[in-house]
């Protein structure tokens, strides 16, 4: 399986209105519940009012589209990661699934990843 890194860095936000949301930005992932407005996109993308905010996050996607019968693809990564003390923020897209880690394991998630078998672009 072929991982893809993301060349910028993330954040993940809370907002507190939906107003600040900018759709037509490019990695701009939205959670609306009845208990929040969440926000994970490129730090240069955060809108200017937010409740909360947590930067340096870097991601990488799982390149390809993946059937929605397929069982385990994120488990297994997740795992990887968990056994070498790596935390994640998983996002799934109708295509594919995206992970992100704090920008100082990056590298050494890339590298775990790519000891267990995948390929890193």
């Amino acid at each position: 399986m072929t991982l893809q890194s993301l060349p910028f860095p993330f954040t993940v936000c809370k907002l507190n209105n939906v107003t600040q949301l900018e759709t037509d930005k490019k990695f701009y992932f939205t959670g609306i519940t009845d208990e929040e407005i969440s926000l994970l996109c490129k730090t240069t993308d955060v809108p200017s009012d937010t409740l909360e905010r947590d930067d340096g996050w870097r991601g990488f996607r799982i390149v390809g589209t993946l059937d929605f019968s397929l069982i385990g693809i994120l488990s297994k990564i997740s795992t990887i990661l968990a056994e070498n003390k790596i935390g994640i923020f998983a996002v799934s897209t109708y295509n594919t699934d995206y992970v992100f880690v704090k920008e100082e394991n990056f590298g050494k998630a890339l590298d775990v990843l790519a000891a267990n078998g995948y390929e890193v672009k």
